[in-house]
């Protein structure tokens, strides 16, 4: 039983924490395959997505222009967009990653930021859309969520121009959640991301001031670009989690999580059973209290 229940949901063999540098962002990584009917194979560890069964390629030129599955479809950005793309770098990053998006600013040495050729178009997207990139704060512990400065079709065309210095993936994932099962997602959440993220996806501090953050308000796709590409400190899921393994954890965290039914009554926010506890423990001994003093002060 435990044997059949551990093939169903995928092993996860926890990863060390890697420590966190100025900017926590993108990890240095080697160019794709040049297979086409493999896209999801890179030279990079845990690069893809696991296990892509339908590969799109352009008619005249044979890249791949998307792959997967009826659980998550990835389609590279459009080479339409380089253009605008590298202009938008050049004004929102340049002046850290360097011109060439490799990490070397003007003057500046080899090393001194993230080198970001080679990273895939996921990898870039999650940064931008997410608002962590551009930094409010290069010298932060950790990148902080906040409200985009650029809109997503920049975030896209940004990424558009970086693969193009070196085509590499995972690209910009779409995921079926119509297909995914919720029951499973839970599962596996609990499995592979509640160590970090919390059961009730609100986040958790981690080691050296940096932390697991909240998974509330999380598009979709941002999801699926987080476990495969493993920003920050989280490790990248995926020979270990297939694609129908990673719907159904989306699934789970745009609804139970993100929209949390409460059937059992009202949810105090999903702060757990202990603080669930000394909440029930305050109320009802303080409304025994009034009680006693009314009755008390009747007599």
């Amino acid at each position: 039983m435990t044997s059949m229940f551990l093939r169903r949901v995928g092993v996860f063999s926890f990863a060390a924490m890697v420590g966190a540098g100025p900017l926590l962002v993108f990890a240095s990584g080697s160019g794709a395959s040049t297979n086409p009917h493999t896209a999801y194979q890179t030279t990079r560890k845990n690069a893809g997505t696991p296990n892509s069964s339908q590969v799109k390629l352009n008619s005249k030129t044979g890249v791949v222009i998307s792959y997967g599955n009826k659980y998550i479809t990835y389609n590279a950005p459009s080479t339409a967009l380089v253009t605008l793309g590298q202009a938008l770098f050049l004004q929102n990053c340049a002046s850290c990653h360097g011109n060439e998006a490799n990490g070397v600013p003007a003057n500046g040495t080899s090393g001194s930021f993230p080198d970001l050729v080679g990273l895939g178009p996921a990898t870039i997207d999650f940064w931008v859309d997410s608002g962590r990139m551009p930094a409010a704060n290069v010298r932060a512990v950790q990148a902080i969520r906040h409200i985009p400065r650029l809109n997503k079709a920049q975030a896209v065309a940004i990424a558009a121009w970086v693969n193009s210095l070196d085509p590499s993936y995972p690209d910009l994932p779409t995921p079926h959640l119509n297909n995914a099962n919720v029951s499973d997602g839970a599962a596996l959440f609990a499995l592979n991301c509640a160590a970090c993220h919390t059961i009730e996806g609100d986040g958790d501090a981690l080691a050296n001031d940096t932390y697991a953050p909240s998974l509330r308000d999380i598009p979709a796709f941002e999801v699926v670009e987080a476990v495969r590409t493993g920003p920050a400190n989280m490790p990248r899921f995926t020979g270990n989690l297939s694609d129908q393994q990673v719907d159904d954890i989306v699934k789970y965290v745009t609804t139970e999580i993100q929209h949390p039914q409460n059937p059992g009554g009202f949810g105090l926010g999903g702060l757990g059973p202990v603080a669930e506890g000394f909440v029930g423990l305050l109320v009802g001994v303080g409304i025994l209290m009034l009680i006693a003093y009314w009755v008390g002060d009747r007599s």
